[in-house]
Formats: structure tokens, C-alpha cells, sequence
């Protein structure tokens, strides 16, 4: 009797447990883990030791408290003084080893940075600023050269670009040579050479996103120190400003399609092109702007005419000029507020230089703002140094909409367009209202500079929109 209740028992709990692992009746959840990790492998030891003297290894071990990840070694890696053949990058579980493949200076003093490419292995977190140092000589050199990258048309930074230090007093070292020593840029554009001897260099920054470390393009970003810099023991702090000496298209090459290829043709004769009109409004502080598609050939300027309200009275007072592109149209009248304008365009009076025209006689009607759509502003500048001939830039988008040349700390107008806008200060050198590049080659041309205000400005229509601000002249 006890046997068969033992049984039916053991066949119960039997069935109990199918019930709970049956995989259409419950999940099996894991038993849930500790907190995310959050810190970034360690560096245990090296072989041969940081800070090595007459070193003549062509092997670096290192040695962590975790498995690591090594991404992008090559890009990452950033060996002083630079080396004609790069070292190599292996990793294994805990454990990297560098591979000198250069033959080493004699009397020097080496750095290596691994800049980003160090990681753990399970959740990505960065070893930051693990930085070797070793010298061929008796001793480490201890120098350094700091400073900061401010691009000059803006008065940003760019953490992208690269400081660079010549022997080389050669301009044209820039192109012809690599550096001897290169340094990154940190998010607010500051960067520092260490481990320097007491040397004469040649300070350079560059956006170098070729990998060559040269200046072979005039659409690169580039800065440069006026005078030599000498390896100091004090920190002082020089500031560069780069420039894109020609900001103009690229010139990048373009494949043609192969002959045979079947070609589009554009039987559609009618001219293309947009206004400068905005929801049907003209901005009273503006020109009325056509821009076409195409380059124009022809303009019969009598064939487009401007009428007013609506007895379509002729404006006789207007004018009307091409760019040199040819594609952009400008109408210059004194606008009345509030007023609605018609715009007739008539047939064949614009022809583009693909045969493109006005196929019939067209009118635009539009409206003009009134004087409450625009705000009133004044803003008074404190610490304007007026010997800089400033400008005073209104910016949105990282696009100057609007420049006003200083003649005093007090700016005030009548009538300003709405919106949030960033200000800018540009020293204005040689006085001609807009912002001018450098040149390096030749004459040694620093970019004129441009400072930003730190606070924003919103100017609200039929508002008087004051305010006072500091400009922090550097």
C-alpha cells in the first residue's frame, strides 16, 4: 500500500514539474543582473615600463584588468615624433602589444597615444588618455606647446581638426613633408604637445581628412602661427585661427555616362525658376529675386513690368540687375507697406541658355508686409573695442542674414525681421563690411576674425526689443 502512494506521488510531481517547464504554458525567466558596467578597462602594467630611458625594444606589452576591444588602431594611434612606417596593433583577450616597425631616433623622447581605440570588450567603454612614454637618450624630455583652434569665420571650434608641429622652417614644408609631432583637438579646440625638447617648431592646425597630414587643398581647413614657437616650460597658450582659403565647390572629378546610354530629352520649353515671395508676402526690406535654373542669355527688361493695388497702377521707380552667374534676377523698388503688387511677365522677355522662356504672359500678385510685422531693436554693446572696425553680424543657421558696421556701442533699428538670432562681432580689417579669408603662401595673411556673442537675441514683431550685451573681446 505505501508502494503504490509512493508512486502516484512521484507521478504527481512529475506532471507539476512538466507543467511549469512546458513551453506553451510559462516562460523561463533569467535571474536578472547587477548594474551596467560603466568602467573603462584599466591599464595593469607595460613591458618595458612608462617612462623608459634608452629604450631599444621594438616591442610595447600591455596589460589590462579586462578583455579589450581595439578599434581603428591606425586612425586612432598617434605616435611623436611621427614615424616613417607605422607600428602595428595586436590585441589578445587582456593583453595588447605595439610593434615598432620604424628605426628609432637616437637622444629622443617618444610618446604614444591610443587615443579612442582602446575599449572593453562587453559594453564599449573607453579607456581615455593611455599614453606611453619612452626616450632613446639619458633622460624624458619635458617641454610643452598649448594652445587652441578657433575657426576664424565663426568663432567656433572643431574637434576634428589636428594641431601639427614642423622642424622644417620651409613654407612649403606643409605640403612636401609630415610633421614631426601631431596633436588632437579636444571639444573646446585646445590641444598640447608634451614630452617636447627645447626646440624651435613651425605651428600649423588642419583638417585632415585624407590621413596625408599635408595642406594640398585650398577647401581644407587651415591655421598658422605668424612667428616660430619655442618649447617653453610655461603653459602659455596660443591661439590659431583656421580658414578655407577657397570655399568655393569642389572640384571633385565626374564619370560621363557611356555613350550608348539612353539620354533623357526635356521637351518642356517653359523657364524654370523661384521668387524670393514667402507665403505670398513681400518682405518690405528686401528686393523682389528670381533665381532660374539655368544661365540666362537674353533679357528684354522692358518686358516686366510692376503695377500696384488693384487699378494695377504702373511703378515707374524700380530697377533691375543680373548677378554674374546669370541666374539670379533682382528687382530694387521702395516698397509700400500693406500694399498688394501684381507682377507682369511677358511672353519670350527671358530666354535661358537652353532655349527656355516665358511660353506666355504671366502675372504674380503678392502682398507686402506692414511695419508691425517688424520689430524694433536696440542693442547696446559693452567692451567694443571701435578700433577693431567691427561689424555686427545677425546669424541664423550658421547663415549671416544680416551685417551692420559699428559706429558706436549703441545700435538701434526701426524696422527688423522677427526671429532668434546668434551675433557675431567681426573685425573687420580692412573695412570692406564682410568677413575675409587668409592666405598662407606668398604674403602670410591671417583671416580676419569673428567673435560670437554668447547670449542669443529674439526680436518680436511690433516690440521694442532691447538688449545689453557683453562682446568679450579677445
Amino acid at each position: 500500500m505505501k508502494q503504490c502512494w509512493f508512486i502516484l506521488g512521484l507521478l504527481g510531481i512529475t506532471s507539476l514539474v512538466s507543467f511549469f517547464i512546458s513551453p506553451g504554458c510559462a516562460n523561463i525567466v533569467p535571474p536578472q543582473g547587477g548594474p551596467r558596467d560603466t568602467i573603462p578597462p584599466v591599464l595593469l602594467k607595460v613591458t618595458p615600463g612608462d617612462s623608459s630611458t634608452r629604450f631599444s625594444s621594438k616591442k610595447i606589452d600591455f596589460y589590462f584588468d579586462e578583455y579589450i576591444d581595439v578599434q581603428d588602431p591606425q586612425t586612432q594611434l598617434l605616435v611623436s615624433p611621427l614615424p616613417t612606417i607605422n607600428p602595428t596593433v595586436d590585441s589578445r583577450l587582456r593583453d595588447l602589444t605595439v610593434r615598432l616597425k620604424d628605426s628609432l631616433l637616437a637622444n629622443t623622447t617618444y610618446t604614444i597615444d591610443f587615443g579612442n581605440s582602446i575599449k572593453d570588450f562587453t559594453e564599449g567603454n573607453i579607456a581615455k588618455g593611455i599614453r606611453y612614454v619612452f626616450s632613446t637618450g639619458n633622460y624624458i624630455d619635458s617641454l610643452e606647446i598649448n594652445g587652441k583652434v578657433i575657426l576664424a569665420e565663426t568663432g567656433k571650434t572643431d574637434s576634428t581638426l589636428i594641431a601639427m608641429l614642423h622642424t622644417d622652417a620651409e613654407d612649403s614644408a606643409v605640403f612636401k613633408k609630415k610633421p614631426t609631432y601631431i596633436a588632437r583637438l579636444d571639444k573646446e579646440g585646445r590641444f598640447s604637445f608634451k614630452n617636447l625638447p627645447a626646440q624651435t617648431f613651425y605651428l600649423y592646425a588642419l583638417k585632415d581628412e585624407s590621413g596625408m597630414r599635408r595642406y594640398n587643398d585650398k577647401k581644407q581647413f587651415f591655421a598658422f602661427a605668424s612667428d616660430p614657437v619655442r618649447s617653453v616650460q610655461q603653459k602659455d597658450s596660443i591661439i590659431l585661427y583656421a580658414y578655407v582659403a577657397d570655399p568655393g565647390t569642389s572640384g571633385s572629378l565626374t564619370i560621363a555616362a557611356p555613350e550608348t546610354a539612353a539620354k533623357k530629352v526635356d521637351t518642356d520649353k517653359r523657364l524654370k525658376y523661384q521668387t524670393s515671395i514667402q507665403n505670398n508676402q513681400q518682405d518690405i526690406l528686401l528686393p523682389f529675386q528670381f533665381q532660374f535654373e539655368n544661365r540666362i542669355k537674353r533679357l528684354d527688361s522692358t518686358g516686366i513690368r510692376l503695377c500696384r493695388d488693384s487699378t494695377y497702377t504702373p511703378v515707374d521707380s524700380f530697377q533691375l540687375s543680373m548677378d554674374t552667374s546669370g541666374r539670379q534676377l533682382t528687382l530694387i523698388t521702395s516698397w509700400d507697406e500693406g500694399q498688394s503688387y501684381h507682377l507682369i511677365l511677358s511672353k519670350g522677355a527671358v530666354e535661358d541658355s537652353l532655349g527656355k522662356q516665358w511660353i506666355k504672359t504671366d502675372t504674380l500678385s503678392f502682398t507686402t508686409k506692414r511695419k508691425s510685422d517688424y520689430g524694433k531693436v536696440k542693442i547696446r554693446l559693452r567692451g567694443l573695442d571701435m578700433s577693431q572696425q567691427p561689424v555686427l553680424q545677425f546669424v541664423q543657421a550658421d547663415r549671416v542674414i544680416k551685417s551692420v558696421r559699428l559706429t558706436g556701442p549703441l545700435y538701434e533699428e526701426t524696422l527688423f525681421y522677427p526671429g532668434e538670432y546668434q551675433l557675431r562681432i567681426l573685425l573687420d580689417k580692412n573695412e570692406n563690411g564682410r568677413w575675409d579669408t587668409g592666405s598662407f603662401f606668398g604674403n602670410r595673411k591671417q583671416p580676419e576674425r569673428v567673435n560670437p556673442l554668447e547670449k542669443r537675441v529674439t526680436v518680436k514683431p511690433n516690440w521694442l526689443n532691447e538688449y545689453e550685451l557683453e562682446t568679450g573681446n579677445r
